[in-house]
């Protein structure tokens, strides 16, 4: 057996902090190759900058010593601003704790030549936007963020907010290859204005995004009101001033985002579509699972693509001008026929209960779909529609809380073992979906799996 040595920098720190002063420091001082590493406890902040500037071989890390042990209490309107690249922020609890909802815009607000930044395995609640990213200027010219990484997190709130700003959980403008994957995003909600939120999108002139493999409830602990969508490329559009390329108020953002990829995610409970496209060209929309929601949006003459082999409730539409293929998909399966499917679909629980052969080997292999919604490969052959592949059996997993049980050995059908994501063998879930589990326990719904 070979050994692979990893290259560290020579200089590289690791500087454990247990207070929010000693914390603030840190990150005022942090050098290339740092690991900043947060003690269990309370920290309470009013917002710091992260300036300095990582490399690949040596980003800046903020992490908790114990995942989630970390509580970091932010009042104020942002709580990171990340201007400089490769920052990494891991396994935190961030919550906002403005006593306005105003005053409480943003828990990370990426910006500029911040590129490559990373969050992940963090529980991040009761923001406007938990992640901001947008071009500012840097040495004279407009700069966007590129590259970003947000993964295994739970993002969401468990109240509206009582606010006229915008309600996205990530707000992603401008800046492209971003990829966010295996995250629970849920419950976005406004209560003023016109009162619409996004659980999240990618927008503003970026370019090859990606949503994969997440679980997204747009409506779970505040589920009255409000026109909610999930996933978008586009979201509402963008003032010409800030959108790539130009950034020029007199040149329209006629292309909201570019060779986007939507694939393998679980979207329910969205008042109005899962998935909506706004000026967004050349886009993929393959094997998702929508359920309770208007379906998927492509929308304005310069919106095109395709929807392959995605399950929905509601319809695959184009409208003003938008133009898109829709081949083995399954549309319009209603509320009765996807409770005879799955335990508790309304929840998320797509742990099989019944007979689910008319979805397998239904749809076409395709390349940029290798894997499913639990990250297991996919047949050579013909592929399972939506964002489960049955023929692979039941996702097994710890649970959370460490107890070693594995999920879903109740309510499966003849053929199925049960389980979220259908996947013998022991396969691991996505982090996402793990946490979604663990707070249905905690506030007494049924798993979500």
């Amino acid at each position: 057996m070979s050994i692979v040595a990893i290259a560290w920098p020579a200089d590289a720190r690791v500087i454990p902090v247990a207070t929010a002063s000693e914390l603030s420091t840190a990150i005022d001082g942090a050098q290339p190759g740092d690991e900043i590493v947060l003690a269990d406890g309370t920290y309470q902040l009013t917002g710091a900058t992260c300036d300095s500037v990582g490399t690949a071989a040596a980003p800046i890390t903020v992490r908790a010593a114990n995942r989630r042990m970390a509580k970091l209490e932010l009042d104020s309107v942002e709580g990171f601003r990340v201007t400089g690249a490769y920052w990494r922020f891991e396994g935190l609890d961030v919550v906002g704790t403005c006593s306005s909802d105003d005053a409480c815009e943003h828990a990370f607000h990426v910006t500029g030549a911040a590129h490559h930044f990373v969050l992940r395995d963090s529980r991040i609640a009761e923001f406007n936007a938990q992640l901001k990213v947008n071009a500012a200027i840097v040495g004279g010219m407009m700069v966007a963020p590129d590259a970003g990484l947000v993964e295994r997190n739970d993002v969401g709130d468990h109240r509206g907010r009582n606010t006229a700003k915008p309600v996205t959980k990530l707000n992603i403008d401008t800046g492209d290859d971003w990829v966010v994957r295996d995250n629970y995003l849920h419950d976005s909600h406004k209560l003023l204005d016109d009162r619409i939120s996004y659980v999240a999108f990618l927008k503003s002139g970026g370019k090859r995004g990606v949503f994969e493999r997440n679980l997204v409830v747009c409506a779970a602990d505040d589920p009255t009101g409000g026109v909610r969508v999930g996933l978008s490329l586009g979201g509402g559009g963008t003032g010409p001033a800030f959108c790539a390329p130009a950034y020029d108020p007199g040149v329209p953002c006629s292309i909201e985002h570019d060779a986007g990829i939507i694939r393998n995610n679980i979207i329910v409970n969205c008042s109005d579509v899962g998935v909506y496209l706004n000026r967004a060209r050349d886009t993929k929309v393959l094997y998702n699972t929508l359920i309770a929601t208007a379906g998927i949006d492509f929308h304005k003459d310069t919106t095109s693509g395709e929807a392959v082999g995605n399950v929905l409730a509601g319809q695959i539409r184009t409208r003003d001008g938008a133009t898109m293929t829709a081949t083995d998909n399954r549309e319009l399966v209603d509320a009765a026929q996807f409770a005879s499917w799955y335990r508790a679909p309304l929840t998320g629980d797509l742990s099989v209960i019944g007979d689910v052969a008319s979805l397998v080997a239904a749809g076409p292999p395709r390349t940029e779909v290798p894997d499913d919604h639990c990250a297991r490969d996919r047949p050579a052959s013909a592929y399972t529609l939506g964002a489960l592949e049955h023929s692979l059996g039941a996702c097994t997993a710890p649970l959370p809380g460490g107890d070693g049980a594995p999920i879903g050995g109740d309510g499966a059908g003849a053929g199925e073992s049960g389980g979220c994501c259908d996947g013998g063998g022991g396969a691991a879930w996505p982090t996402g979906v793990l946490l979604a589990l663990a707070l249905a326990r905690r506030r007494g719904r049924p798993t979500t799996t």
